[in-house]
């Protein structure tokens, strides 16, 4: 994204995770420009290498067999293949962890510890190692040995039972989010929690572990839904796309379909009753303030959308911007991409492929989101699409040593 200089050149990561929540978080600190290996299995690599359809399309436009998933989570990072289940390949990646400066991996509690892989064992060969384990429910607890998944932490965490429409509504029923939610912000938290380690070493020399659990993140992300419910006893319900503490914030129908309206405060509601025609609402005791407006909900909504019904979305929008009245379209994923702030803004990104990869997968170049992350200083880079699987063993491991006819031996025997 920049020929300015990276923020994390000088950290090495080994990335023993796979899926989403593992991977997310080390693609960020790839895209800071940290040197992340990716550690596969070899012959089938990353599980979202096959979570298909959709799949990745050749040059000619067809389908191949490399799902689209894959690719969302691993750009900037190198890929090897190692079988740890062997001891030769647990040796090469005690060799690796020796000379990273982080490890983040997402095996089930004590699973690494069978292969002296685990947090215990590779401080000893490197004190300063910065180890993230990443799980469904942490390294202790009841829970603590269960296999855990984003949808299941949705559910249980209680994400679920405040998305969706009530019950008594047709549709009605807790639903979960659109994208797995919580492995992605396990990914975030992940992410800061190792850089927050990596300034500790600076002071101290130390590396340390860090326990993520996907259901400590869960609970977390329920943020005002939680405070009020810990602050009052009141249990959050569901209730579609309205707020449970601002009124209007929600969608409301329009001439020619349906816009978003999130009004937060009592100018943007008296500006609106203003373009629409109807200052006369923001007047009225019942909805003058906030407070008055969620408790008049179930009067003031039905009112609201007879008014937009008058307008279609577009010219609700346009005058309704220059109001500062916070509003917008609901846009599918296609209408998102062609917005001409997301164009301006450069957030969907083509990396093209190595050679090598070409030849593998048939895919000439891998298209992206663009990091969200604006640094002025030491912005984002763009160095390598998602890699093939092992498309980078044999440039890692001469790295760490090993000649041609080493890691030959090597891939004949499996190891790689």
């Amino acid at each position: 994204m920049s020929n300015k200089p990276a923020a994390l050149p000088h950290i090495k990561v080994l990335d023993l995770s796979r899926v989403l929540a593992g991977p997310w978080c080390t693609q960020i600190l790839a895209d800071l420009g940290a040197d992340v290996v990716k550690i596969e299995r070899p012959g089938s690599g990353d599980d979202t290498r096959h979570w298909g359809p959709p799949f990745l399309k050749d040059a000619e436009g067809h389908d191949t067999e490399h799902a689209a998933y894959y690719t969302c989570a691993n750009r900037n990072k190198r890929s090897i293949t190692v079988d740890i289940a062997k001891p030769e390949g647990q040796a090469l990646i005690r060799q690796l962890a020796e000379q990273s400066d982080v490890l983040v991996e997402n095996f089930k509690v004590g699973g690494l510890a069978h292969y002296g892989l685990d947090y215990a064992s590779l401080k000893q060969v490197n004190p300063k190692l910065i180890y993230c384990s990443v799980t469904g429910f942490g390294q202790d607890g009841p829970y603590a040995e269960r296999a855990g998944y984003d949808l299941m932490v949705q559910a249980m965490s209680g994400m679920m039972s405040i998305t969706g429409r009530p019950d008594e509504v047709p549709g009605g029923g807790p639903q979960r989010v659109g994208v797995a939610l919580t492995d992605l912000f396990t990914g975030v938290y992940a992410a800061t929690a190792i850089l927050a380690a990596l300034e500790v070493r600076h002071r101290t020399g130390e590396g340390q572990h860090i326990d993520m659990s996907l259901l400590d993140v869960g609970m977390a992300i329920l943020a005002n839904q939680a405070g009020g419910f810990l602050n009052t006893g009141q249990v959050p319900q569901r209730q579609g796309n309205s707020h449970p503490s601002l009124v209007p914030y929600q969608d409301m129908p329009t001439k020619d379909g349906a816009m978003l309206l999130a009004i937060g405060n009592d100018g943007q509601f008296a500006r609106f009753c203003e373009v629409a025609g109807h200052p006369a609402l923001a007047q009225d005791a019942r909805y003058a303030t906030n407070p008055q407006r969620v408790a008049h909900r179930e009067e003031l909504v039905p009112q609201l959308m007879a008014i937009t019904r008058t307008r279609t979305t577009a010219e609700w929008i346009n005058a309704l911007e220059h109001k500062a009245v916070p509003c917008g379209p609901i846009n599918d994923i296609a209408q998102a991409f062609a917005d001409a702030q997301v164009r301006s803004r450069a957030l969907a990104i083509e990396q093209p492929r190595s050679e090598p990869a070409v030849a593998a997968e048939g895919v000439p170049a891998i298209r992206s989101v663009a990091s969200p992350l604006r640094l002025s200083a030491t912005p984002p880079v763009l160095r390598r699409a998602a890699p093939t699987l092992g498309e980078h063993t044999d440039e890692v491991l001469a790295e760490l040593g090993l000649d041609a006819a080493r890691i030959a031996a090597l891939r004949s025997a499996g190891i790689v």
